[in-house]
């Protein structure tokens, strides 16, 4: 069976990729397909962003298609920036854009009101009307400065307290034990199983 991804964002393809290696699945992505849409991310949750694009690159390539959006909840912030986290900063922003942004809204916000919590829904659409989704979400605190290399988007400000050390302190492997996408796509792989036990 193929799936195609559905985005354009090579650390995301890396990410999943890495967790998806162990089934008996073709994964395709933009490369495979250079005229791949972007969906624009009109939704107004994570679930409707996610299943926007999995439905749109369903329709467009005629494969199953898996789609994730991300979110990083501030408990400081009112659950902010949310389904914005990826422009956060504007529109044709960085990750570090973000970051700087984040760091400053929160540079006079005490330690203890920190708290955040990453949230990635997967939908993967078998085909026209046929959509499943997954949920992960990894709680931690926001950083005063970044640290680590590794990872991307938030990772650097995202520090994670069973680990001792923030997202981008972590090897892939670590983070995908424990991050939102990888939870997310723990359950998304359960989904596939039991798709190819009935086809």
């Amino acid at each position: 069976m193929q799936i195609v991804l559905a985005t354009h964002n090579k650390d995301k393809i890396r990410e999943i990729k890495n967790l998806l290696t162990d089934l008996p699945v073709e994964i395709k992505t933009f490369e495979d397909f250079p005229e791949m849409p972007d969906v624009d991310e009109t939704g107004a949750t994570l679930e409707e962003n996610a299943i926007l694009k999995s439905n749109a690159i369903n329709e467009y390539t005629g494969l199953a298609a898996l789609a994730d959006d991300t979110g990083l909840e501030v408990d400081a912030l009112g659950g902010q920036p949310g389904v914005y986290s990826a422009r956060y900063a504007g529109p044709g922003c960085s990750y570090e854009d973000n970051c700087n942004k984040l760091l400053e809204e929160l540079k006079n916000v005490s330690v203890e009101r920190r708290g955040a919590a990453f949230r990635t829904v997967i939908a993967i659409t078998w085909s026209e009307g046929d959509v499943e989704t997954a949920e992960g979400i990894a709680d931690g605190i926001i950083t005063s400065s970044k640290q680590g290399v590794s990872g991307f988007g938030y990772d650097p400000v995202f520090y994670y307290p069973p680990a001792g050390k923030t997202f981008a302190e972590m090897t892939l492997d670590e983070k995908n034990k424990v991050s939102h996408r990888g939870l997310a796509l723990l359950k998304a792989k359960e989904l596939i199983k039991t798709h190819l036990k009935n086809i």
